[in-house]
């Protein structure tokens, strides 16, 4: 007994799908920008906790070159048990 498929296409029906293609003139490219105001440009510049933080890590850079700095282990855990409990 032979079975002949009655309006099915025995390859890959989905071969025969158009496809819409689309040029490299018809795509357009987008690009994310970003804007800061000039408010929040006058408040990073004039900020002085940028100044202080520079210092204040300075002052550990040396402190490491010159093997005095050290850390306090007691405060790093109850920091990190802060941190992850609350």
């Amino acid at each position: 007994m032979k079975i002949n498929p009655i309006g099915l296409q025995a390859v890959n029906p989905y071969n025969k799908q158009a496809r819409a293609v689309k040029s490299a003139e018809t795509q357009k490219t987008f690009a994310d920008h970003i804007e800061i105001s000039t408010k929040a440009k006058e408040m990073q510049a004039n900020s002085t906790y940028a100044n202080e933080r520079a210092e204040r890590v300075k002052k550990i850079k040396e402190d490491i070159d010159s093997g005095n700095y050290k850390v306090d282990a007691k405060q790093v855990a109850e920091d990190m048990l802060k941190f992850y409990r609350g």
